[in-house]
């Protein structure tokens, strides 16, 4: 396990991240079809899995980040309210959280950007929605607030060996009726994350026979070659 602390958004940190497989990504990697499409089989990998693949490739190869350089105003707001989300989170359960950039598996394959270790076994996992909906869903079913982010969550207690994630939702618009701060620890499942790395050994011979046919050398097309030299009458 290699442990980076460049700030998640830095230069560094984007180059750290060139041509790894990250969590937050990891839900599209392990996407299959669930059904034949065309020439297509069930269980193949879906149209997302191979978007990424060839993302994951080319990055690979140019060494330079192609994915990250726009930041859209949720991803802004996000990263700002994170120390503040943390804040509150170590003010209310006394906890002291340790800020993480970057861990990285030791082949530097797979990598999850963390927002904190906690304690000596635990990790955190911070959002901050803007959507309305999205903050509304996570207090209507507590239950169910951890599915959208499982993958990552997995993810990440897999590559740290951590034994929990406590999964936090803050928004300062709730304040007012004591819900600013949303808390679910997730407990790590060995099953899952033995489920998720199967899938992601997987995504990663897919990423590796992009990376051959894009290595192999270039073979001249027909279109591509001199015209034949005009013919007089």
């Amino acid at each position: 396990m290699i442990v980076l602390n460049h700030e998640q958004g830095s230069e560094d940190w984007l180059a750290a991240r060139c041509g790894v497989i990250t969590a937050s990504r990891f839900s599209d990697a392990r996407k299959k079809l669930a059904k034949a499409s065309g020439d297509r089989k069930a269980g193949e990998p879906h149209g997302d899995a191979v978007r990424y693949a060839w993302l994951v490739a080319i990055e690979t190869i140019a060494g330079q980040p192609l994915d990250d350089s726009f930041v859209t105003y949720a991803m802004r707001r996000g990263r700002d309210l994170e120390p503040q989300a943390r804040a509150v989170y170590e003010k209310r359960t006394g906890a002291w959280v340790d800020e993480v950039s970057l861990v990285l598996t030791d082949d530097r394959r797979f990598g999850y950007s963390a927002d904190g270790f906690r304690d000596d076994d635990g990790l955190i996992e911070v959002k901050c929605p803007l959507s309305a909906e999205k903050i509304g869903q996570v207090w209507a079913s507590p239950e169910t607030a951890h599915l959208e982010y499982i993958d990552q969550i997995n993810g990440g207690l897999w590559i740290t060996g951590r034994k929990y994630c406590d999964l936090i939702v803050y928004c300062p618009w709730l304040a007012p009726v004591g819900k600013d701060l949303f808390v679910k620890r997730i407990h790590r499942d060995e099953a899952a994350i033995e489920a998720l790395e199967s899938d992601l050994i997987g995504f990663m011979r897919l990423v590796d026979d992009n990376l051959s046919i894009l290595r192999a050398p270039a073979k001249m097309s027909g279109a591509a070659k001199e015209p034949a030299a005009a013919v007089s009458a």
